[in-house]
């Protein structure tokens, strides 16, 4: 069994690291391990973003540092680096603290200096006034989601980093995600264009102009490869949902798709989708036995940008353009919302079928 290691990522030397792979693979162990190696050479300091408060709330600020006390191979990797100074660690007023034995107390104290802070997205507002000069790694955890993102929220975690680095530039920042979706707002406003196109192991890097911004992208090899972890044996069903969890494959749900023969006039009406810097196209199809709305890849060019129906998340003054496919302004968009309201889509494949779900996820916020 082969954990994740940073030091393929690092070589890259990048200011924005993204990695993301199948679970429990040891992502947070590594970039944890970074921190704690910073901090005992030179004082520097580590935050953890989360999205919400509620993330770092009972256990899981209080064992957040467990894996490093226990590396799974009876190590302490916190007492063995700081030479026996330091036994643990413990959350406190949303900062983690080194602890040490004292012999007289006969009980882990913890020290004053924390080795890291928390942030939430969420209360990025109340951030901005604050200082921290001592932060040089950013750990963003499980940044990938399959449920619905903040509003706005790639603006908030540049606000929170805006907080951190001050006009610095001596900070790293890791964000860490199971691939539990392709379809991010980080990749987008990221500019993170082939992220579809990565096979496991591969890491790309993306340049910004003459700015100096460098950004590297990891889609960390599988543990099977070194093989696997022992609780794959848990995850071992006939399951295509599981492939995330013991082999890194990008997480789908199941959804329906069309088993019916048509031909090119049972297309009544169609539209397009603009989602994630891809293009869907939608087909109304009635056949003498069936009604139904079909979603898949659109592989030509628009036909008429100026009439044809065209959904986007973007801004568009066009009278034939529209944000929000779930909200009908018109007969033609009201029937097409129907359709959905109705359960009657079917997708060309499971990929398709998760974009547009995160479209519609978007519609509803």
């Amino acid at each position: 069994m082969k954990y994740f290691s940073l030091e393929d990522i690092k070589k890259r030397n990048a200011r924005y690291n993204i990695i993301f792979s199948e679970r429990s693979n040891g992502k947070t162990y590594s970039v944890l391990l970074e921190g704690l190696k910073t901090y005992l050479k030179t004082g520097k300091q580590l935050a953890i973003v989360r999205r919400f408060r509620e993330d770092f709330k009972g256990k899981r600020g209080r064992f957040l540092f467990d894996t490093l006390i226990d590396n799974g191979k009876h190590e302490n990797m916190i007492k063995k680096l700081s030479d026996g100074k330091y036994t643990g660690c413990t959350y406190y007023a949303q900062c983690w603290y080194l602890t040490r034995y004292d012999d007289k107390l006969k009980k882990e104290v913890m020290i004053d200096d924390p080795i890291a802070f928390s942030f939430a997205l969420t209360e990025e507002q109340h951030e901005k006034s604050s200082s921290y000069p001592r932060i040089t790694t950013v750990m963003f955890d499980e940044f990938l989601t399959r449920g619905m993102y903040l509003p706005d929220e790639f603006t908030n975690f540049q606000s929170i980093i805006s907080t951190i680095v001050r006009g610095r530039d001596d900070v790293k920042i890791y964000m860490l995600g199971n691939t539990v979706s392709k379809f991010s707002p980080y990749f987008t406003e990221m500019g993170l264009k082939h992220i579809s196109k990565m096979n496991k192991g591969d890491i790309d890097v993306y340049n910004y102009g003459d700015s100096g911004l460098k950004v590297a992208v990891q889609y960390a090899e599988t543990t099977q490869k070194f093989g696997g972890k022992k609780s794959d044996v848990y995850f071992a069903f006939d399951n295509e949902k599981l492939n995330m969890i013991t082999s890194g494959d990008w997480e789908f749900d199941f959804y329906p798709h069309n088993m019916i023969k048509y031909k090119k006039n049972d297309v009544k009406f169609s539209f397009i989708i603009i989602f994630d810097s891809y293009y869907y196209q939608g087909d109304i199809v009635c056949t003498s036995d069936n009604n139904f709305l079909f979603i898949h890849r659109k592989s030509t060019p628009i036909q008429d940008p100026d009439k044809d129906i065209i959904f986007t998340t973007e801004y568009n003054q066009r009278y034939n353009y529209f944000r929000n496919i779930l909200k009908p302004t018109n007969n033609i968009t009201k029937k097409i919302a129907q359709y959905f309201s109705e359960d009657n889509v079917y997708y060309q494949d499971n990929e398709v079928g998760d974009a547009i779900n995160h479209y519609l996820l978007l519609c509803k916020q």
